[in-house]
């Protein structure tokens, strides 16, 4: 597999190809097996894609924990402290959640934020952020925009703190196992 730091050229167009295709396919999805197949495909899509730009490397252990335990404490206070639809608990549930998450922030946070880094950090945190947001809102309605923005920006600054996308992924992951009832 390509680090991020992949020196191969790739034609703008192609990535901003992979990126509208990407956001198409997530924004027209549903609730179900076939809607996870979807995420899947945008994420290897993503993943594979080379990145002409180089990123940061990654960070050391302790800075990646602490990441994502700052991120995992902030979900679970917001499930904790606000209503949060919760959705039942099953298998499916579980590895469902856990491969659109993971799938996810291959698009969303190793792939958009690294394209979207050409215009600098900030530009590659809130794009990534908006553009997080703007796709699940068909799926979960304009009143959850801004929860899902908080969480673009949440994995957008953990992807800028750890010099890569796993600490934003299992963030996601946890997060998505906490509204599971």
């Amino acid at each position: 597999m390509r680090s991020e730091a992949a020196s191969a050229r790739v034609h703008p167009g192609l990535q901003a190809a992979v990126a509208a295709a990407g956001l198409v396919a997530l924004s027209a999805r549903e609730i179900g097996w076939d809607a996870t197949g979807v995420i899947v495909a945008v994420g290897i899509a993503a993943a594979v894609m080379p990145m002409n730009q180089l990123t940061t490397a990654p960070t050391a252990p302790r800075r990646w924990i602490l990441a994502v335990l700052l991120g995992v404490v902030a979900f679970a206070t917001v499930r904790f402290l606000f209503p949060t639809p919760l959705l039942p608990f099953s298998a499916a549930a579980v590895v469902g959640g856990s491969v659109a998450a993971v799938a996810e922030e291959a698009f969303f946070r190793r792939f958009l934020y690294g394209w979207f880094t050409r215009w600098g950090t900030a530009i590659a945190i809130v794009g990534s952020a908006l553009a997080f947001a703007a796709v699940h809102a068909p799926l979960y309605g304009a009143a959850a925009l801004p929860i899902d923005l908080g969480a673009g920006l949440l994995f957008g600054w953990q992807r800028w703190a750890t010099g890569g996308w796993t600490a934003p992924a299992t963030t996601h992951v946890v997060a998505n196992l906490l509204i599971l009832r």
